[in-house]
């Protein structure tokens, strides 16, 4: 690092939720406490106790109407982020990117570091999909192609853009180098706070087994519950989404099925600490929930794709399904002992993805940045 602090500029898309993504861009702001954060659109009022408004710069979007809604200005988005003003003082600018961060206009002066959670994902991965499953009027479906053509052009070149990439996982670097033509230079994968999530002795776990997921189409939330249903087992599912009060009607007849909405923060720690096992049945590029809850020293039952095969270490930590069917879930479920686990060991797993670990890769890409670009000098 350089004599004096740093002054770092953190370039991060949208500040409307809480998620995995934002969790990152929390150690990020701790990690640099007098940066300031540039962003699309921000929502005080959901996550202002957690970024500070005196900390937060924002885009032209901010001013729109209805910006909560932030996808309905999909063909403004790339264009917004251009106009982010980055300061000509700054020492480094640090995005953590899902889609557009990455193509922020930084001064050829600065150099650029960014954080990789995935390609943006409705530009390449799961577009079909996503056309098809987005509410678009009638009237502007035939428009979508095309924006989404231009938006992608965009996005492989903004990804050529920062001076180094760090993708969250092994999963996000091959896609990196199929979507972007870039190899990242390191793999840091996500982290947990192992201060905050610990075990309980086993007598005091329960019976239930526990989601903890944003109740969207494609987090496989309903698979889930139908097979739950269908066992009588207890579930319970922590977290919002599109989908929740939907899936609460819809399994309103299974008093086994709880959909507990957002939970607190001080609650989520007991949630994990006294849960049967965790399921993680979506397909993620990293995926930090698995380890808050291996933290707590509770098995995980995940899907076998994406980032969940490089924390979750099979027949120790968790295990794996290979179908997104309710066959294979059905089979996972009933074909382990989730009491056999041994809360100690699957602890001493998480521990090797403690936030500490994590800040502390982080600067050495930071550092090793710096030089090569004192180097060009």
């Amino acid at each position: 690092m350089t004599a004096r602090p740093l002054k770092v500029a953190l370039v991060h898309e949208f500040l409307t939720q809480y998620g995995g993504a934002e969790r990152v861009l929390e150690a990020f702001m701790a990690l640099f406490p007098d940066a300031l954060v540039y962003t699309l659109v921000y929502d005080e009022i959901r996550v202002g106790t957690i970024f500070p408004k005196e900390r937060i710069r924002t885009s032209p979007l901010q001013l729109l109407p209805f910006k909560r809604h932030y996808k309905w200005y999909l063909p403004a988005l790339a264009w917004a982020v251009e106009q982010l003003e980055i300061p000509q003082d700054v020492d480094l600018v640090l995005t953590d990117a899902s889609a557009y961060a990455k193509g922020v206009r930084v001064p050829a002066h600065i150099p650029h570091l960014c954080y990789l959670h995935t390609p943006t994902r409705y530009l390449w991965s799961v577009r079909d999909e996503y056309v098809e499953s987005a509410p678009i009027p009638a009237l502007i479906r035939p428009f979508v192609g095309p924006v989404l053509d231009a938006l992608k052009r965009w996005d492989y070149l903004a990804a050529q853009r920062p001076d180094r990439l760090i993708a969250n996982s092994k999963n996000t670097a091959i896609q990196a180098k199929r979507y972007y033509d870039r190899e990242p230079q390191a793999v840091i994968f996500p982290f947990v706070n192992t201060k905050r999530f610990v075990p309980v002795a086993q007598a005091e776990v329960g019976d239930y087994f526990l989601m903890l997921v944003r109740i969207e189409p494609y987090k496989k939330v309903d698979l889930v519950a139908e097979v739950f249903a269908e066992l009588g087992w207890p579930l319970k599912v922590a977290g919002g989404g599109s989908k929740l009060a939907e899936f609460r009607e819809r399994f309103a007849k299974d008093p086994n099925i709880e959909f507990l909405g957002r939970v607190s923060d001080e609650a989520l720690p007991g949630l994990y600490a006294h849960c049967r096992a965790f399921i993680f049945p979506q397909e993620e590029d990293a995926g930090m929930t698995p380890l808050e809850a291996m933290a707590s020293g509770r098995p995980v039952l995940a899907y076998g794709q994406g980032g969940a095969l490089e924390s979750v270490k099979p027949g120790v930590t968790g295990e794996f399904f290979t179908e997104q069917t309710p066959v294979a879930l059905k089979a996972a479920l009933t074909g382990h002992d989730w009491m056999r686990y041994t809360s100690a060991e699957i602890r001493r797993h998480a521990e090797r993805f403690d936030l500490g670990h994590f800040t502390g890769r982080i600067e050495q890409e930071i550092e090793t940045l710096l030089d090569e670009f004192h180097q060009r000098e």
